[in-house]
């Protein structure tokens, strides 16, 4: 195989994989939606904390619409498989997330027919979830799911399906695997985590800070448990390999583990995302007067499901395993998209930095003021 196009493939699943990630930090505007009721006891607090959330929500909803385009574009056998066949599973997500949409704009209109609790409600289930759902469908990269590809099927007249689904579930039943569960889970309250996190950081109100920082310790508590049963779970389970000279996909003992082992960068990417937060949470917890957790814990969580879903993919692996026919299982070979499709992308992407260059300013513009209760009885603009 052409050299460029096997360099094509592992770099665009690098910048899937890094879209994943961000989408993963992003979903503390998630996170600070399901602890409305928690931290904001006051009707003022909850406003506090619906535009402190309120000002991102796009930022995660934009990443999530990337991340699925970015995926259509460069694997699009896998979109066509998961999105295709697990269709209940994303159709729940983008549910969701429209709640949320039409929650955030609608909810603070003055004579909307639901009433504002109703759409603070619709907030606090996006909340919880979206994270779960998310958190589940990637579970299944690890542990498969399932479906049947057959690409002669393209050829038949009237019926040219190259995958299809193994259950009537449609790809509800992952709910059943307890470890996708976990990691949805992980993923749940990870968001809380950086949810408290940033509304440390970005709301001025001693209350919540306090209800905050106390509620951090919980949160992480049940992040660990469940995000480290799930990781230890991962390294020591049987991994879906593929034998880099027959495309065979077989199962490999330790699998995992063995990736990162013999990807010693993305090992340290790993270590140095655990670290960051680890040290973003702790010194929250220890010093009552640190309001910097949030880009530690933020800049760890992205390098953390980085490495992670490298190493779902990377290193002859199966990254979307299927439990039906082992032999139908994705691969970043041969799911991709042509080599010139992928050369043709490869090009634009070369504008990325300047799209992050501009979301770091946008965002910078918006917290350039901490929220205040001022701020939120004399300012009309608000949500």
């Amino acid at each position: 195989m052409d050299t460029t196009y096997i360099f094509l493939q592992n770099y665009w699943w690098f910048l899937v994989s890094l879209l994943g990630a961000l989408l993963v930090f992003l979903l503390f505007v998630q996170g600070g939606q399901s602890l409305l009721f928690t931290i904001g006891k006051t009707p003022i607090q909850q406003k506090m904390l619906l535009n402190s959330t309120g000002r991102k929500w796009e930022f995660t909803f934009t990443t999530l619409v990337t991340f699925g385009g970015a995926f259509f574009a460069s694997f699009p056998l896998f979109y066509s498989t998961s999105f295709g066949g697990a269709y209940w599973v994303w159709i729940l997500i983008l549910l969701c997330f429209v709640l949320q949409a039409v929650s955030y704009e609608y909810q603070a209109k003055k004579g909307n027919l639901l009433g504002t609790k109703t759409y603070k409600i619709f907030l606090l289930l996006n909340g919880i979830l979206a994270p779960v759902l998310i958190g589940t469908a990637v579970g299944t990269f690890f542990n498969g799911a399932e479906f049947i590809v057959n690409k002669a099927q393209l050829t038949t007249i009237g019926n040219p399906v190259i995958s299809s689904w193994a259950t009537s579930w449609h790809g509800l039943e992952a709910a059943f695997v307890v470890w996708n569960v976990f990691l949805g889970l992980a993923v749940f309250f990870l968001s809380r985590v950086l949810a408290l996190l940033y509304f440390i950081n970005n709301i001025n109100d001693d209350e919540i800070q306090k209800k905050s920082r106390k509620q951090l310790i919980i949160e992480t508590i049940l992040f660990l448990v469940f995000f480290l049963t799930f990781f230890v779970h991962l390294l020591f389970q049987k991994g879906f390999a593929v034998n880099p000279d027959t495309k065979e996909v077989f199962m490999q003992s330790y699998k995992y583990l063995n990736n990162f082992i013999q990807m010693p960068v993305v090992l340290v990417v790993l270590l140095v995302g655990v670290v960051g937060v680890l040290f973003g949470i702790g010194k929250t917890i220890l010093s009552a007067a640190w309001k910097k957790g949030i880009w530690f814990a933020g800049t760890g969580t992205v390098l953390t499901v980085l490495a992670l879903l490298l190493c779902a993919g990377w290193n002859d692996t199966a990254y979307y395993p299927s439990l039906t026919n082992l032999q139908s299982s994705l691969t970043i070979q041969n799911s991709s998209s042509s080599l010139f499709t992928l050369k043709t992308m490869a090009y634009v992407s070369i504008l990325i930095p300047l799209v992050l260059a501009y979301i770091v300013y946008a965002w910078r513009a918006l917290d350039i003021h901490k929220i205040t209760n001022k701020e939120m009885e004399e300012n009309e603009h608000t949500y």
